[in-house]
């Protein structure tokens, strides 16, 4: 049995075609199907209200509604996207059965293009296709919607909708086609471990949320004016809110309900436990004092980090990623921003981008039996090399077409408010709203 993203994925994208499904005669078990239906809505939790309140308390008062609508916007617009072409872009093999492999490679086919072929029977594996193409809708939803935090409070929405719309369609597709895509995946067949989304949505959520706030420029006043988090209630909530959901983003990857999904629980919760203290213990030590901001942030950094490595790793080897994504994202979210200059506003990069780059390379470690580890990992060094170039190809995919896609949309319609909207807030200047009335 393979443990990449699914037990088993292979076979399971063997039944993506209802043809084959009949022919194989799967039979639906209750028990998975029930799990699945929760794991789904939990991974939707994530989003909203998860992290659209773990956003929304850290930016100033007059733009919470701003991040919030934007969560909620990106929510509509990827499922719609998805129903419309992204499953099948993502998951159609059927190029690569009539043996297109050079394009399949990078992206699958249109043959399911607007879910054509689903039935009401339709199976993958042992529960229905159509909550297996909600499950995944909900990390085509919630991968965006991450990016959001880099670029928070400057820019236009009208424009934060296209660059998500296209976006989604060249960068998050192709990319989760060639990790997840089974046989003739780019990635899949180099042999890159990455269970739930180390590399498809972190790595790829925070390499684009660096470029998009390079791209964009600092907000007005940074780094000089105070910019402190408005309500850090919400974002406590929020990131609880996330560590909830996150349950069905690593335990929901087994996409069963089984002894891989038990161990994904267990080792998910280690991961960020450890990774909360890494943090917390980093901030006080350095600064003095704890903050309620740090070991939230913290939650999210171990969170993201154990995600490759939820399917793979044992309970010894989350701890350890657990306490190197804490300790390493704190220093990356602080020290290496202030150095650098850049303004990642709520930390996209320091916390998403880090994280799954810790993550993704230390599922190859402690993928290894030897190591404690449930992978079919013989050989450490191979596999951390396989990796690293996941973690390379990925950032640099994404880097690039990310750039290209913010440079196109500046010059056909602008991707920042002017200084005037800036100023009194977006809620008030994009939405008309306030999100207090004082």
């Amino acid at each position: 049995m393979t443990l990449r993203k699914f037990a088993g994925l292979g076979a399971l994208l063997s039944l993506l075609s209802p043809g084959l499904a009949m022919a194989q005669e799967a039979t639906l078990d209750s028990g998975d199907t029930a799990w699945m239906l929760t794991a789904t809505a939990l991974v939707l939790f994530m989003t909203i209200p998860g992290l659209a309140l773990f956003y929304g308390g850290m930016v100033r008062s007059k733009n919470i509604l701003s991040v919030m609508m934007q969560c909620f916007a990106i929510t509509g617009l990827m499922s719609i996207l998805w129903m419309v072409y992204g499953y099948s872009l993502a998951f159609d093999t059927s190029g690569m059965e009539a043996g297109v492999t050079n394009f399949n490679s990078f992206v699958g086919g249109l043959d399911r293009a607007f879910l054509s072929g689903l039935t009401i029977d339709s199976l993958v594996g042992a529960f229905p296709e159509s909550v297996f193409i909600t499950f995944q809708m909900t990390f085509a939803i919630i991968t965006p919607a991450l990016i959001v935090g880099a670029f928070a409070e400057r820019m236009k929405f009208s424009a934060m909708l296209l660059f998500m719309g296209v976006w989604f369609t060249l960068v998050y597709a192709p990319i989760a086609h060639m990790v997840w895509g089974g046989d003739g995946g780019l990635m899949w067949d180099w042999g890159v471990l990455d269970f739930a989304g180390g590399t498809v949505v972190h790595i790829n959520a925070g390499i684009a949320g660096l470029v998009a706030c390079l791209v964009l420029g600092k907000r007005k006043g940074f780094p000089t004016t105070p910019m402190a988090p408005h309500n850090l209630g919400l974002t406590l909530v929020g990131a609880a809110m996330l560590w909830i959901g996150w349950f069905g983003f690593n335990a929901g990857s087994a996409v069963a309900a089984n002894g891989t999904a038990g161990m994904a629980m267990l080792v998910t919760q280690i991961a960020t436990a450890a990774a909360a203290l890494g943090w917390m213990f980093a901030e006080w030590i350095t600064h003095g004092k704890p903050s309620a901001l740090g070991i939230a942030s913290g939650v999210v950094a171990g969170l993201v980090a154990i995600t490759p490595a939820a399917g793979t790793a044992g309970p010894m080897g989350a701890l350890v990623i657990g306490l190197a994504s804490g300790v390493i994202c704190f220093f990356c979210a602080t020290s290496l921003k202030r150095k650098l200059g850049y303004d990642d506003s709520l930390d996209a990069f320091g916390v998403h981008g880090v994280g799954g780059i810790v993550g993704a390379l230390l599922t190859g470690v402690f993928a290894a039996p030897a190591l404690g580890g449930f992978g079919e990992v013989e050989n450490i060094a191979l596999q951390l090399w396989i990796q690293f170039k996941g973690v390379l190809f990925t950032v640099v995919y994404t880097a690039v077409v990310t750039y290209l896609i913010l440079k196109v949309i500046d010059l056909v319609m602008g991707l920042r408010v002017n200084e005037e909207q800036e100023t009194v807030g977006l809620d008030l200047s994009l939405h008309n709203e306030r999100g207090y009335n004082l």
